[in-house]
This record gives C-alpha cells, sequence and structure tokens, in this order.
C-alpha cells in the first residue's frame, strides 16, 4: 500500500512477502469450510433467504409458547432525582491507576453501567478536569467491570475462613500491642486516607511506613532530592514545549499520567500558524509514544543512558558552564546533534522526560532540563505531581526487617509484592517470620493467599474517596451504587480507624479533615458545607498552590553515582515494559483488557519475547515459538515475536501477566471449545515477567542482560489485523502494487513545497443510486484527525462497554473471530530490518455507514438498510446469517456472532447496557454510531424544547478520546465542527473511489520533519 508521500505500508512482515494479503474464509464450527445449498429444489438462495428470513419468523413467533412473566417492583419512595429507565450521572474520580483522571459515572436504576470521560461542572460537554481534561483510557474504561466481578472477596477473613470484622478487630488488637508494625502500600494521593494512616501510626510509636509503585519512578524522585534537595515529581507541561525528547520513556502509554500527556501532547502538536512541535523519541522497542515521534533513535537502555549523558555535557559545554562531575564523554553522532540543536534553540519551551530507572540519568535529565531553563516553563513546579511517590530503598528496608525478625505485623494496602518483586520469593520467605499479615486485596491474589488476615475493599465506585494527584486539584469519588456494597467490605481508611480506636464516621471525618486543610474560601463559597456540596456536584475543585520554589542545582548531584560501561555485554539486553491495555497485574482478571489488542504487537490475551526482525531472522525464531530467556540463576519460557522497530539487541516482554486466577479465563467462550493453548503449566494467561527484574544500587531495574535458547515447541497467538485487509483488483498492472491508498501521510516539509496537491479528493461523477437522502433531518458523519490520535484504544474498551460487546476469548480470536466494533489498524512503513528506518500509523477503523452502501444491495432479508439520517442500520431480528454483507464490506468492520457467548454470571451481567440489544449466535453486527444515544438526545430535545446543539451527542468513541481525535455531527450543518473537519484540505476518505460515499473520514497524518528519516 502506497501513500501520498511515497511510503510503502504493511501490516505484518508476513504480508511484505504477499502483497494481496487476500482474506481467508472464516471455518465453521467443526473447521470445515462453509458450503453453498444446493438449489435443484426449485428454490433460488435469494428466494428461500427472503422466506426463511420474513416467513419462517412470523411462523416461529405465531407457534411459540408465552414468553415468562417478568415483574417490575417500582420504588417505594421515588428518588426526585431519578427517573426509572432514564441514565444519571455522579462525577467522580478513576482509581484504575494513581493519576487521578476525572470521570462520569453512568447510572441506570441504581447500578453504574458506564464510565466517561469527564464532562464539566453539571455534566455539561466541556472538558475541563484540571488533571485529565476530559478523557478516560482504556483501563479506566474497562474498570467498571471489576466492581461486578463475583471472584471478590466477599466478606472479611481470618487465617482462610470467612469471618466478621468485629471478630477480626478483636484479634488485631492484642497483635498490634505485641511488637512492630510496618505498613506497606502503593502511593496513596488521598489527604484522608494519609491523615488516618497517621493516626494510627501515631497510636503505635516504632510503626514505619513503605511506599512502594509497581511503575517506580523511585530514580526520578532521588534525583530531584539530590539536585534540588526536595524529593519531588514536576507536573509535565506537553502542551507548552516546541521540541520533546523522551527517553526510554511511554508517556503517552503507560508512564504516570498518559491521558493528561496525550491531551497536552495534542495541544501542542497543533499551535498557531500551522506550527507544531518537534517530536524526538529514544528507546530500544517500538512504544506507543515512539509510533507518534518526528525522529525516533533506536537505543538499548544501556545507550540511553550514555546518550542523555553525553548529551548533557554537549549542552553544558554550549551554554558555557561546567558539566557535572562524572558525567560520560561519547562522541556524539548525527543524532545527538541534531537533539543539541533543536534544545538549545528551545530554551525555556522544550521538555526532556526519561523514563530509565537509573540515579545517573535521571539527574543528567534534571540538570539538562533546569540548564535549558525548562523548569518554572514546561516542567510545572508550582503544581507539583503526587501521582507516583514510591521508595524503591524502602521495600528493601522492609525485607531486610522482616528477615531479621523485627517485624511483627505486617499490613499490605493495594499492592501484590508476591507477584510483582523480582525477588518474590525472597520476599515470601522472609514474611513468614512475621507474626501477622493483613491484606486488604479486594480479590484472591499471590500475597493475599500468604495472609493471615484479609479486610477487603470495596470497589472505589462503591466509597467516598478524595485524592490530589496534582498540587491543587481536589478530586473527589462518591458511591455510585444504590446499596452500601456489594460484599462485605471496608474501605482501608475505615480499617485504620477501627484498630487505631476511632469510631467515627468516615463521611464526617473526610469532611472535617477537608474543613481544616483546604482553603474552602478561596473558592469564593460563603461556608464549608457550601463548598462541600459543590464539590461533590462537581467531582474537582482547583484550590490555589503555594509550594517553595527549587534552589539551585547542585553541581556534585552525580557523585557517587555509576554509569554503565561503554562496552557491550554478550547476550541480549531485556527490557519489561507495559502494554497500554495491561500497565500492571492488577488488570489481569479484567477480560475486557485482556481481549484489548495491543496497539502494537496486535497481541491479545497473553505476552511474548520480543525480537528485532534481524535478530529473530538471525536465531530462526518464528513467531510463537516457545525461547527459554536464562539468567544465572532463571529460566522463564515465553513465546517469541518479532517486532519491527526493536533494536536487534533487544528483548522487551510487557509485564503484569502470569497472574494467578486468570486461570477462570481458559473456558472463555463456548462449553465445546477447547482450552486455550498456554505456555504455563497451570493455565495462567501469559507469562509472569517480574522475576526478570533486578537490584540495582537500590533501585529496581527493569532491564538486564540475558541468553536465549529455542525449546522445540510453538503455540498460536491470538492476534487481530492479520485478516480482513483491503485489497485492489486482480487486474492491477504486473509489478505494481496491489495496495490501495488506505492511509495518508505527509511531512511539514512536503506541505510546504506542494501543499494538499497530493490529497485531492476521489470521487466518481457517475452514480447509478438516486438521492435517497434529501431531506430536513440530520446526516451523521465522523471525522478521525490521524494526527491527534495516538493508538492508545481507549474508543475500542468504550465501544465495547457501551454496546455489550461479548469476550469471546483466546481461542476464538486465534480463529479471526473477534467482535470488537472499533478496530485500530496499525500500519508499518519502511525496512524491517532497519529499526529506525520503521514508521508506524495508527487508524481506527469502523462502519463507514456509506450512502451507497455496498451491504445493503446483498442482504436477501433487508436485515441491514439505510436510515433517513444516514445511519446504516443493522435489524438483528431480520438476519439470518448468510454474511453477505460482511463479503460484500470494502472494509471488513463486520462482525458475525458464531455463538451465543456466554454470559451466565448474574452479577456481571449487571453492567450491560439496558439500551443495547444482547445479540444472538447467527447475527451480524457493527458499529451504530451509537445511535441510542442519538436517539436519547433527540426524545430530550422533544421534552425540553431545546434544539440539539452540535457536539450535544458524542459516541462512546468520541466521548471518552484523550485528545479529542474524533468529531461526530451533523455534516448538513454549515457550522458544525464535522463540516469544517471535512473541509480541511488534509481530509481524506478511504477508498471513496469505489463511490459507497462514506460517511467516515480521516485527516492525514503529518510529521514535523522535511524527509523520511530527518
Amino acid at each position: 500500500m502506497t501513500s501520498s508521500s511515497g511510503q510503502n505500508y504493511w501490516m505484518s512482515i508476513d504480508s511484505l512477502g504477499d502483497q494481496s494479503l487476500e482474506t481467508p474464509q472464516s471455518e465453521s464450527p467443526d473447521g470445515s469450510q462453509p458450503v453453498s445449498p444446493e438449489s435443484d429444489s426449485g428454490w433460488s438462495r435469494r428466494s428461500f433467504l427472503r422466506a426463511a428470513g420474513f416467513g419462517g419468523a412470523g411462523a416461529v413467533v405465531a407457534g411459540c409458547s408465552p414468553a415468562p412473566i417478568k415483574k417490575a417492583i417500582p420504588f417505594l419512595v421515588q428518588p426526585e432525582e431519578i427517573v426509572p429507565g432514564r441514565a444519571y450521572y455522579y462525577a467522580s474520580t478513576c482509581a484504575g491507576c494513581s493519576a487521578g483522571c476525572g470521570m462520569m459515572v453512568k447510572n441506570r436504576d441504581g447500578r453504574p453501567i458506564k464510565l466517561e470521560g469527564f464532562r464539566g461542572a453539571g455534566g455539561t460537554m466541556d472538558r475541563s478536569h484540571p488533571v485529565s481534561g476530559g478523557g478516560l483510557c482504556s483501563v479506566g474504561q474497562a474498570s467498571l467491570l471489576g466492581l461486578y466481578d463475583s471472584k471478590r472477596f466477599k466478606n472479611p477473613q481470618l487465617k482462610g475462613k470467612d469471618s466478621d470484622y468485629s471478630k477480626i478487630d478483636a484479634e488485631l488488637s492484642s497483635r498490634f500491642a505485641a511488637g512492630k508494625i510496618w505498613v506497606l502500600t502503593a502511593t496513596i494521593t488521598s489527604p484522608s486516607t494519609r491523615r488516618r494512616l497517621e493516626q494510627f501510626l501515631a497510636k503505635h510509636p516504632g510503626s514505619e511506613h513503605v511506599v512502594y509503585d509497581e511503575q517506580s519512578c523511585s530514580a526520578l524522585l532521588d534525583a530531584h532530592d539530590r539536585a534540588f534537595g526536595q524529593r519531588v515529581l514536576p507536573r509535565y507541561r506537553f502542551e507548552r514545549a516546541d521540541v520533546i525528547v523522551g527517553v526510554g520513556c511511554d508517556f503517552l502509554g503507560t508512564w504516570v499520567s498518559p491521558v493528561e500527556f496525550a491531551a497536552g501532547y495534542a495541544k501542542g502538536r497543533e499551535k498557531n500558524a500551522g506550527e507544531t512541535a518537534w517530536h524526538a523519541q529514544v528507546e530500544g522497542t517500538m512504544s506507543l509514544t515512539g509510533t507518534k515521534a518526528d525522529l525516533r533513535v533506536v537505543k538499548t537502555e544501556r545507550e540511553q543512558i550514555r546518550l542523555i549523558g553525553t548529551l548533557a555535557g554537549m549542552l553544558a559545554r554550549r551554554a558555557g558552564v561546567s558539566p557535572p562531575q562524572g558525567l560520560p564523554n561519547a562522541k556524539p553522532d548525527a543524532n545527538l546533534k541534531s537533539l543539541e540543536a533543536k534544545l538549545w534553540g528551545a530554551r525555556g519551551k522544550s521538555i526532556v522526560v526519561s523514563g530509565v530507572q537509573h540515579a545517573g540519568t535521571q539527574v543528567a535529565v534534571a540538570f539538562i532540563n533546569d540548564l535549558l531553563g525548562n523548569y518554572g516553563q514546561t516542567l510545572d513546579i508550582e503544581s507539583p505531581s503526587f501521582q507516583r511517590q514510591g521508595d524503591d530503598h524502602g521495600i528493601q528496608r522492609l525485607t531486610s526487617a522482616m528477615a531479621a525478625g523485627g517485624v511483627e505485623t505486617l499490613i499490605i494496602h493495594d499492592l501484590n509484592p508476591l507477584y510483582d518483586l523480582p525477588d518474590a520469593a525472597g520476599f515470601a520467605k522472609a514474611m513468614k517470620s512475621v507474626g501477622t499479615v493483613i491484606s486488604t486485596s479486594s480479590a484472591p491474589n499471590e500475597t493475599s493467599a500468604a495472609a493471615t488476615v484479609i479486610c477487603p475493599e470495596p470497589h472505589f465506585l462503591e466509597r467516598w474517596d478524595d485524592a490530589i494527584p496534582v498540587k491543587g486539584a481536589l478530586c473527589l469519588t462518591q458511591p455510585a451504587i444504590s446499596t452500601t456494597t456489594l460484599f462485605k467490605t471496608r474501605s482501608f481508611r475505615d480499617s485504620l480507624a477501627a484498630w487505631a480506636g476511632d469510631k467515627t464516621d468516615d463521611l464526617a471525618f473526610r469532611k472535617a479533615h477537608l474543613s481544616k486543610t483546604v482553603d474552602w474560601r478561596a473558592a469564593s463559597h460563603a461556608n464549608f458545607e457550601s463548598f462541600w456540596s459543590a464539590a461533590v456536584h462537581d467531582g474537582v475543585v482547583e484550590m490555589p498552590s503555594k509550594v517553595a520554589p527549587l534552589g539551585k542545582f547542585k553541581s556534585t548531584a552525580l557523585k557517587g553515582l555509576s554509569w554503565p560501561s561503554a562496552q557491550a555485554a554478550d547476550g541480549f539486553e531485556v527490557i519489561l515494559n507495559e502494554k497500554v491495555g495491561m500497565p500492571s497485574g492488577r488488570h489481569a482478571h479484567n477480560a475486557w483488557l485482556q481481549e484489548l489488542p495491543d496497539p502494537i504487537t496486535k497481541m491479545s490475551w497473553g505476552n511474548a519475547a520480543l525480537f528485532g526482525v534481524a535478530a529473530a531472522a538471525e536465531l530462526r525464531i518464528s513467531d510463537g515459538d516457545i525461547v527459554a530467556i536464562r539468567t544465572k540463576d532463571l529460566v522463564i519460557e515465553i513465546p517469541a515475536k518479532a517486532q519491527p522497530g526493536q533494536h536487534d539487541d533487544v528483548i522487551s516482554i510487557a509485564i503484569g501477566y502470569g497472574r494467578s486466577g486468570t486461570e477462570r479465563f481458559a473456558k472463555v467462550g463456548p462449553d465445546w471449545i477447547e482450552a486455550r493453548p498456554t505456555v504455563a503449566a497451570d493455565g495462567v494467561v501469559g507469562v509472569n515477567a517480574a522475576p526478570l527484574a533486578v537490584w540495582e544500587d537500590g533501585l529496581l531495574r527493569r532491564t538486564r542482560m540475558v541468553t536465549v535458547e529455542k525449546t522445540g515447541r510453538h503455540i498460536d497467538f491470538a492476534l487481530s489485523q492479520t485478516y480482513d485487509s483491503i485489497d485492489l483488483p486482480a487486474n492491477t498492472a504486473p509489478g505494481e502494487d496491489r495496495r490501495r491508498n488506505i492511509v495518508h501521510e505527509t511531512t511539514t516539509g512536503a506541505l510546504a513545497a506542494k501543499g494538499c496537491d497530493d490529497h485531492a479528493r476521489h470521487r466518481g461523477d457517475v452514480d447509478l443510486w438516486t438521492d435517497d437522502h434529501a431531506n430536513n433531518l440530520p446526516h451523521w458523519g465522523m471525522a478521525i484527525d490521524l494526527n491527534r490520535c495516538t493508538g492508545c484504544s481507549a474508543c475500542v474498551v468504550a465501544c465495547q462497554v457501551e454496546n455489550n460487546i461479548p469476550v469471546v476469548g483466546h481461542d476464538e480470536v486465534r480463529r479471526r473471530r473477534d467482535m470488537h466494533w472499533i478496530r485500530i489498524d496499525r500500519y508499518y512503513s519502511g525496512d524491517p530490518e532497519k529499526p529506525e528506518d520503521v514508521d508506524v500509523i495508527h487508524q481506527p477503523m469502523m462502519c463507514h455507514h456509506c450512502d451507497n452502501a455496498p451491504c445493503e444491495t446483498v442482504c436477501p432479508v433487508l436485515a441491514t438498510v439505510h436510515s433517513e439520517e444516514g445511519l446504516n442500520q443493522q435489524v438483528y431480528n431480520r438476519c439470518v446469517g448468510t454474511r453477505y454483507c460482511a463479503n460484500n464490506c470494502p472494509y471488513k468492520v463486520r462482525r458475525f456472532n458464531w455463538f451465543d457467548y456466554s454470559r451466565e454470571d448474574r452479577l456481571q451481567n449487571m453492567v450491560l447496557n439496558p439500551d443495547i440489544a444482547v445479540r444472538s449466535r447467527g447475527v451480524m453486527e457493527k458499529c451504530s454510531f451509537c445511535v441510542q444515544r442519538i436517539q436519547a438526545a433527540k426524545n430530550e430535545s422533544k421534552r425540553t424544547g431545546v434544539e440539539i446543539f452540535d457536539g450535544q451527542i458524542q459516541p462512546a468513541c468520541v466521548q471518552t478520546c484523550p485528545t479529542e481525535a474524533i468529531v461526530f455531527g451533523d455534516v448538513k450543518k454549515a457550522d458544525s465542527a464535522i463540516t469544517k473537519a471535512n473541509a480541511d484540505p488534509l481530509h481524506f476518505k478511504v477508498l471513496e473511489e469505489l463511490n459507497v460515499k462514506p460517511s467516515v473520514g480521516y485527516r492525514t497524518l503529518v510529521r514535523n520533519r522535511k524527509v523520511k528519516g530527518e
């Protein structure tokens, strides 16, 4: 596939050998190919299907037995704000991670059914949350499923048996007095929880609190302590930067606050007068952030560390100051010189970030940002981040104290150290010396299995909470379910209060604490109650912040720190990273996230050891071959996969997999399907790679040197986008690329030289159809900006939640039967054997709601029809499953229900959206532009008499997008956002030369460089 910029696109290594990539026919349930029915009965195929679709359905309805009676029980006392059957919203704060993104909880009749991006005060459509704007990531969207997880602890447990809190509290009161107490938690951004913890620790002198984060930023925090005397995490303002340099840091995907960073990045990339920020990414494997970079430099982590040190020295000499002692001094190459020139030319408007867990690297990064004047500009220190506060040194002190018998009671909150620590076996052995281990885990995990007492926490949608993720932003969480909690659970704050002997009601305590610690008068409220009501209603309050300014950079900050040798070590450098949909093991029990295809590898249901293309070829490793990753004292077996754009000396493995309890997913899908193939003997999903991490200089380093051996075994991956490709006709001239112009890409240099001539429309002048859509009704359309789209896949999960799309399991995905209504197509360009030459484009693909829809002309039972408002509608009770429409769809976006996918879990069924039918076996389905939301807005407009305004209707994908890459609206309105997007000179429509007249279009991707590889 070639683009207007001359790029040749490909979807996988295998596809380079066969540019046609013919779409294979899906197999029948028994493995055979579908067979056409015989026609010797006198019935034509179309006549038979027409009768079966209409007459047959009528006969079945007429002859069936009466439906069972269902009783509707009304409210005894009707709440004023609740109308049965109508949705209502709560403003809240996401707890999927510590970022503290704002969200709206959509409720129906007392139960949450959807989490939305933040809509602003009172549910208005602005995107005004001070942290996240208005978006929500895939993890945030999927966190709703955890509320209805029937595997959660239903009662507190004492010594492995169900108990009650009165017995547990009585038992613990004597144990707390027996010796020293240690509390191990993840980052706590809640001020009221921290206060409760302080009270508990004060009650037991000598107790200690250790903070540890699964995704550690300890090196970065330590670096600021060494360099400036403050252990602080700056708030990164990407929207203010003209030059962005990321080093081993996937800030658009998984690092610290990706929704916030993606929103800021998108704004920075679209400045006034056509200017755009320049982005360079230095990394060892292809990350989501790397796919958006203008310059991508491929280095091992060892090389990344030396690059940062060398760059710091170069900039110091250019500024005429002495570089800090101890910096490495490598010979600069062309890329380093380019970085130096770009950064120096954008002093005060640049930003350098690194996720490398190495003290010297982070001190050097702080020196660079200080030298360039970025602190106080692109690095906000007036409202610093509290989203990561972990200290790696603390957990090592805890392990040593336990091993020495110095810990009588250990309380573990919001962590699973027996899974995610590199020396989990050593931690477990030391934990056996502890008299009492208390876990607050809400669901069984590796650590809770070894605990003496389990006091499970409720889901964040069941409890009151507060958070200050960044200075000056008070974010609140409120219960969003009609019952207090689904199970007998108790918040960590309530447990601390009970153990400290404080019987104050939790809500009263929180209000009293905030009234004393928050300057509510500055928010222009007459009294605290007024402030509190407004805060709960809006979900967030912005408060003025005052912090001590950073001091001068200490020239001795690098003293005593080590740097890696310039000599390359033998073997491969393994790098442990996070997937966008699986940032940590705490989400491994979420089936929506397990089935979400990774936007880079397109894998779901598991992880793999990713190799560079040339390295895989040299080792003769094919995708799915199981390899043994070896260190001196460890062997991990894991399937391998070639990854374009990856350094050939690097192996990257996603963490978060191999969790105990994920065996439950082996049976996802129809009962007759065998358990999915797996590497681990215990049947869990994926392989736990955490043991490959290592402690180095007191920091958790997720990289080390390993060797590789083939095992001779093989499994099949569950991959998406390896089929349903879009091809040119077979009569293409010999030697000509048979790929259509699916994606468009250009550069700022090409635009300046040639303008938009290469992006001319290709619409047919002749039309066989009459204009059946001429009316005064709206005509709905969508436009997607490929510059803003990062491929984060939040839209995929949002669509799945909104539209009751089933999880089908590993085996069904492997059989090419995934059900997502949106797919994020990932296209490579460049030479796969040259990692720095590989570029990536992400393109969301859904039903295009064509005006001349080819699916409508072939349906024998009129199950797919066109509405008066331009929507391609699917009538489920007419569909008889011929799949003609799927064969005739040029975009390959229709999904067929092969089975009635299991929905036996009654609790989990509470997550279903009652506005959407649950489809049955044999029915075709696809994107509907969230027609239920369109209809709800029209009904509300009729009820209130207020005309629908532009932007009021937002399909689930539009509403959640962190970067506002998707625009939806009425194309007939001259001043609508969709009309303006369609008029953009860079706007194009996929396959519009077929004259199907799609209602979905895209904005060409523009990279900020003169030519490829600049």
